[in-house]
């Protein structure tokens, strides 16, 4: 029984990850990782080594993580094509590299540390560890604890610091609290809790620095959402069937001014759709409204593939507009793609272990990092495919002084009733407040919604119905000092305070060694 103590003593690190994911949507218990990350700090504070910290971020990062994205497993399970087995074992596999980098930031606050010092080493630690995360193999931000405060406790920052920023605040605050359990001196035992409670006591006021305003413009939008089942998606006899309904929904509306379609939701290829293109551009000019639309491009003398955005009707405002033509430049090509759903990496060997490396569209090219805003009916719109909604920095390259709305479209069928959707809006309602801009979201089957720049839902659809939504959207302008500084601030402290730190630790061995 003693060998398996150690692991035991984990099983509340465990626990407290787990509940973590309850900060996010659609939980929302916002308060709750300052008391879990709290836990987490504890058991750095009392580890005796480094492999002890070590073991004890990786295990609050398995409990995150292996709640927290268990919506994966879905699509995994039901369109991976894999055996139980098969599919959790990829699960655990995926958990256990997420799991590392909470790992790092505990090691790397054990070794650079002192007591005084650890609220602000830790914070450090964390953002350079989920800075990581997103960025290797692509990146993979997800969960990141800012997320937790978009309706609720710190989300008034966000505006001026991010979410990258509100996710320093938020653990400074828990390891603060953590701070408390430990003996030492009264400044730095009491000094942490006070300024972090200051930082929760003024975050309500600074609404006033949020650096935009609404303006007098407003238009009419129109987001679809066709509801068609992941398993039909794809089907070739489904093409036109689903082509009609999308046709169908959105023909009653034709009058707003702006209609919004969801990702791939022309299930043709574009060289193939050309002539349901040309009609449907004919109806949006006919009825002075304009359409954007997901489609897939395949270019067959390149053999390259696209998960595009397109515009159809009207585009410009003061300009004739005329035929659809193939290759218009009116277009967003999707930059950030996941991995194994659309690009596969090692394909040459990874696609012959299993059919979920060999998924229809899992092979695209990548559309450049920054690339011109969408223009539809005279609106200039940024736009996002899916997953890059979690990529801040992608939207602030390609944010302009013409940006009005940002736009993200989706198809998050593939995750079933889980909380997957749930946490997507979730992290595109945080871009819209970083920003100061309204956002539009249209998905095949849930969660549509319009959402305020205060990041706030204006409108939003049930899930998994065949519906439109319509809205009237009031424009803002100015820039918010997040869109203008973007996390410049922020590392600037860390590195500040991780370079004192490891000083005073040389300094330390230094002084150990000539004694």
């Amino acid at each position: 029984m003693s060998r398996f103590r150690p692991l035991l003593k984990q099983l509340p690190l465990l626990l407290a990850g787990g509940l973590t994911t309850l900060a996010y949507a659609p939980y929302t218990l916002w308060w709750l990782p300052l008391l879990s990350v709290a836990l987490l700090v504890m058991a750095v504070q009392r580890a005796s080594s480094a492999r002890q910290a070590l073991l004890a971020g990786f295990s609050f990062g398995l409990g995150w993580f292996g709640v927290g994205v268990s919506w994966v497993h879905v699509s995994i399970a039901q369109f991976g094509g894999l055996p139980l087995a098969g599919s959790l074992g990829l699960m655990a596999l995926l958990v256990g590299y997420l799991a590392l980098y909470p790992a790092l930031a505990a090691y790397l606050t054990f070794r650079l540390t002192r007591p005084a010092l650890l609220p602000l080493v830790f914070a450090s630690c964390w953002i350079l560890a989920e800075w990581l995360r997103s960025v290797m193999l692509t990146g993979f931000p997800w969960l990141s604890l800012g997320y937790s405060q978009t309706e609720y406790g710190l989300h008034n920052f966000a505006p001026l610091i991010g979410e990258t920023g509100i996710s320093f605040v938020l653990v400074f605050s828990a390891a603060a609290l953590a701070q408390l359990a430990r003996p030492q001196a009264a400044l730095a035992r009491y000094g942490y809790v006070l300024i972090a409670g200051l930082l929760f006591v003024i975050a309500p006021q600074l609404n006033a620095l949020k650096g935009w305003n609404y303006t007098d413009n407003s238009l009419d939008v129109l987001l679809v959402q066709g509801n068609v089942k992941q398993e039909l998606r794809w089907a070739p006899e489904q093409e036109w069937p689903t082509m009609l309904k999308y046709l169908d929904l959105t023909r009653p509306h034709f009058q707003t001014d702006l209609v919004i379609w969801p990702e791939a939701a022309i299930p043709q290829l574009e060289p193939l759709a050309e002539s349901y293109l040309d009609n449907l551009n004919r109806a949006a000019l006919y009825a002075d409204t304009a359409i954007i639309s997901g489609i897939l491009d395949y270019n067959v003398k390149t053999q390259q593939a696209w998960n595009n955005l397109i515009v159809l009707g009207k585009r410009y405002a003061d300009s004739s507009d005329g035929d659809y033509f193939y290759g218009h430049g009116n277009r967003y090509s999707k930059h950030q793609l996941l991995p194994i759903g659309e690009f596969v990496p090692f394909e040459s060997w990874l696609r012959k272990l299993a059919p979920i490396f060999d998924l229809p569209m899992s092979s695209f090219s990548r559309g450049a990092y920054v690339q011109p805003n969408l223009v539809a009916n005279g609106y200039h719109l940024l736009p996002a495919i899916c997953f890059e909604i979690a990529f801040p920095a992608q939207i602030a390259a390609n944010m302009t002084t013409d940006t009005q709305l940002l736009l993200t479209v989706s198809n998050d069928a593939w995750f079933g009733d889980s909380i997957g959707p749930h946490q997507h809006l979730q992290i595109a309602q945080m871009r819209a407040l970083e920003f100061g801009r309204p956002l539009l979201r249209a998905t095949n089957t849930g969660i549509t919604a319009v959402v305020k720049p205060d990041g706030r839902i204006s409108k939003i659809a049930a899930q998994f119905s065949e519906t439109v939504l319509q809205d009237t959207v009031q424009l803002s302008s100015g820039q918010t000092p997040y869109a203008r500084f973007g996390d410049l601030w922020l590392w600037l402290l860390s590195t500040a305070v991780l370079l004192f730190s490891a000083g005073l630790q040389l300094q330390k061995r230094l002084w150990q060694t000539k004694a």
